[in-house]
């Protein structure tokens, strides 16, 4: 059953005033409205909690986190039903996001047994070395302390109240004050609730976790910089992302900002390729730009393709793909409403053709499709930002030295993918050294969309994709960000972390 509530240290609390959600079907639900005080009491918890729970061993962890999915998957249906009437996203989607989300949990689970991610280093003493002698010296990873983190609109379940940056953060062993999305405030109170029965099933420490429901501005102004927050996560938009960031940098003692703030994820189709499979190229960039109505983080929002008519042939294929795609329910209305703001932004830009039109009102999209010549795009930076739903922009080329020009005026991306065939191999070379200065995940002939959580993925990129070129929010080595390497000299093993000695 859904209180409405906030969850601190292990008790469901109310806030000092209440709000709607917003369902996409169903009626609306009052929730409890997040507050500076509440946030206050929430990072307390989790400073007290955070020397017992960064003391637990890795098997205690390991088997917090397993509870964790456990429990999650125990309310799978009622999660199911909660998530779709909030979001409008379709049951499979809901139900394939729980599993990855309690995917993440056990490879987290497995990843902190094996120890690896400790970087356990261990250099001798050598007192008899000249002209001076070398002390022991041994280094380890440590837990950074309580950690924020921002639920999410586009992933209800995988990156808000239980997802990857909860999961890494618990892994490392820092306690987590999350911040719920107003978008989805019953799927965000449910997994707390199940986090909640692992919390007292495992007997960690009551502060070991919190929610704060959504609120106004100042609940997560008053999150980043409360002083006993050591780190933060956050899956957003540029605007509040960077907000944020600046505001960490500002505390009179900085904290790390780990926010991914968007993405265009642009595509280079090189010649051979385009010639060979066009159409093939087309369709299949047609169902990752629609698919979830665009709203993945990974949508590939630009197509880099030649002139000519073997890209004519792309352009018509792509827009007959794209034109049998009805429209789709958006996750909130104004994610729907910055979805044609930023539609008529494009369409309204000099240079810019309309390949395909359609209309779309209220919180539903429907695909969009627009053509510019390179010089064009090179000359309007706001081409290159990103659009949150399912529009795409072909950026028509004369030859490679274009293609190149563009791919040195992007920003920092996410993913960044060539379409390539065996005879293109060389000229794709070339674009190479460029992409990987500008993305963290680089494809080779598919898309971008469906983040494979594993330990080689990388989910994150030069600014704006992310704040921090050195990090991921996907995979194994999203634990990194909430850890800290400390250096134990002539160290007494009886002093030492267990994990040290």
């Amino acid at each position: 059953m859904l209180t409405g509530k906030h969850l601190i240290a292990g008790d469901w609390v109310d806030g000092p005033a209440t709000f709607q959600s917003s369902p996409s079907k169903g009626e609306p639900k009052t929730y409890a409205v997040g507050s500076p005080d509440l946030v206050a009491r929430a990072a307390e918890a989790a400073e007290e909690a955070f020397p017992a729970y960064a003391a637990t061993s890795r098997e205690e962890r390991a088997k917090f986190l397993e509870k964790i999915a456990d429990e999650l998957d125990a309310r799978g249906d009622e999660i199911t039903e909660v998530g779709c009437a909030e979001t409008g996203l379709p049951e499979p989607r809901l139900q394939g996001e729980r599993g990855r989300t309690t995917g993440q949990l056990r490879l987290f689970a497995e990843h902190i047994r094996k120890g690896d991610y400790l970087d356990r280093r261990h250099d001798e003493a050598l007192p008899d070395r000249q002209p001076l002698p070398r002390p022991d010296l041994k280094m380890i990873q440590m837990p950074t302390g309580p950690v924020a983190v921002f639920g999410a609109s586009n992933f209800p379940l995988a990156f808000s109240t239980a997802g990857g940056d909860t999961a890494s953060a618990l892994a490392a062993g820092c306690p987590v004050v999350v911040k719920g999305h107003s978008a989805h405030p019953g799927t965000g109170e449910l997994a707390a609730q199940a986090i909640a029965a692992a919390v007292e099933a495992c007997g960690m420490p009551p502060g070991t976790f919190s929610l704060i429901q959504g609120g106004n501005r100042a609940v997560g102004e008053a999150l980043v910089t409360h002083p006993l927050i050591r780190a933060v996560g956050f899956t957003g938009s540029l605007a509040g992302g960077r907000a944020l960031f600046d505001l960490c940098a500002a505390r009179p003692d900085p904290i790390p900002f780990f926010g991914e703030l968007g993405s265009v994820n642009p595509m280079f189709v090189m010649p051979a390729a385009l010639a060979a499979r066009g159409a093939a190229i087309a369709e299949g960039w047609a169902g990752s730009l629609t698919m979830g109505a665009g709203q993945f983080c990974t949508n590939p929002g630009i197509a880099v393709v030649p002139e000519g008519e073997a890209g004519d042939a792309f352009a018509q294929a792509a827009r007959d793909a794209l034109a049998q795609v009805n429209a789709q329910t958006m996750l909130t209305d104004g994610i729907a409403q910055a979805y044609r703001e930023g539609r008529d932004r494009v369409a309204g830009t000099s240079g810019v053709r309309e390949v395909l039109t359609s209309t779309c009102d209220l919180r539903n999209a429907t695909p969009y499709l627009y053509e510019v010549s390179a010089q064009d795009w090179l000359a309007n930076e706001e081409l290159g930002e990103e659009v949150f739903g399912p529009l795409g922009m072909m950026v028509r080329t004369g030859g490679l030295d274009q293609m190149a020009h563009i791919a040195k005026a992007m920003q920092g991306q996410l993913t960044a993918t060539v379409h390539v065939d065996e005879a293109d191999h060389q000229d794709a070379a070339t674009l190479m050294p460029l992409l990987v200065r500008k993305a963290g995940r680089v494809l080779a002939n598919g898309f971008p969309t469906g983040v494979e959580v594993a330990d080689a993925m990388v989910h994150g990129g030069p600014y704006p994709a992310s704040t921090n070129f050195g990090a991921t929010s996907v995979g194994t080595l999203a634990i990194r960000r909430w850890l800290r390497p400390v250096c134990f000299q002539n160290m007494p093993d009886a002093l030492l972390p267990g994990d040290l000695r």
